[in-house]
């Protein structure tokens, strides 16, 4: 079974299940790294129940531009804001700018992230910092920001994408693994934290056809520390077959999941982790 092609979202495919409209109704959500993959498809999915969003993106504006028209054409308000994960001022800077547009912050997806690794005697640490940075203490200063005014407000809604390699760990991405285990205590630390108002809780994807994987299975397989000799196709089958569902998801199976964790539908979820990884990955 084919996968979406990357950083679709075709909300018009019948094998796609629409959300009502009414589902997250006049609600402002901040979706960082929303420029692309599963970023740019949970800004779609949002809009689509209702919610009104501002996009962050870091280097490429044409594309957040183009997120936030299709959110338009659904009807709803979107802002983009270029803004790095890895300053310090990330956070503030995006909720500044939704409390000035909006006037409030509802759901905050705290998507953005980098996957960069080498083995750990290899390992600089400007590398270690910087995907740390941007992973970790992006989700930590975004949430930081939101959270005041999710409490002026008395309710809100906060999903931090992690990873499976949050869980079971990433040989030659001991960075990326640790930044993304991290993200998961910090929810379940937060989901106590923050009760009962805001609820805070996770998805944890496995493979996903996002731009961030394109080197991975392009040709030779440069990106991959542990496999450079794989080809595209070949590597590509190798991973399908340790995914028992047999399919590497798209960003679109990401977006719902975070769709429903941001609603009302999951009122009575929190310190969750969801995993949406084609049982690659089982765990409690």
């Amino acid at each position: 079974m084919s996968a979406t092609p990357l950083h679709e979202v075709n909300l018009s495919d019948s094998r796609t299940t629409s959300l009502p409209g009414d589902l997250l109704r006049d609600q402002v959500a901040i979706v960082t790294g929303a420029s692309r993959g599963i970023g740019r498809a949970t800004a779609v999915r949002l809009a689509q129940g209702g919610a009104h969003v501002l996009l962050s993106y870091h280097r490429n504006r044409e594309a957040a531009e183009e997120v936030a028209c299709s959110v338009r054409r659904l009807g709803r308000t979107a802002i983009t804001v270029c803004a790095d994960a890895g300053d310090p001022g990330f956070g503030s800077a995006l909720t500044e700018v939704a409390i000035a547009s909006f006037g409030r912050v509802d759901i905050l997806v705290a998507n953005a992230g980098i996957w960069e690794g080498a083995r750990v005697e290899q390992m600089s640490d400007e590398l270690w910092e910087r995907v740390t940075n941007v992973n970790l203490r992006g989700t930590f200063t975004a949430i930081r920001a939101a959270v005041p005014a999710m409490k002026q407000r008395g309710s809100g809604s906060i999903v931090i994408v992690s990873s499976t390699a949050g869980q079971r760990g990433e040989a030659g991405y001991s960075n990326y693994a640790a930044s993304k285990g991290a993200q998961i205590s910090f929810a379940k630390s937060l989901a106590v934290e923050l009760a009962p108002a805001i609820r805070v809780n996770c998805v944890a994807p496995g493979w996903v056809d996002t731009e961030m994987n394109v080197p991975v299975f392009g040709a030779g397989n440069l990106a991959n520390p542990l496999n450079g000799d794989r080809t595209k196709l070949c590597y590509r089958r190798a991973v399908e077959a340790t995914i028992p569902l047999r399919h590497i998801a798209a960003p679109d199976d990401i977006a719902v999941g975070i769709a429903f964790l941001a609603s009302h539908w999951s009122r009575h979820i929190t310190g969750e982790v969801l995993n949406i990884n084609g049982g690659s990955v089982l765990c409690g």
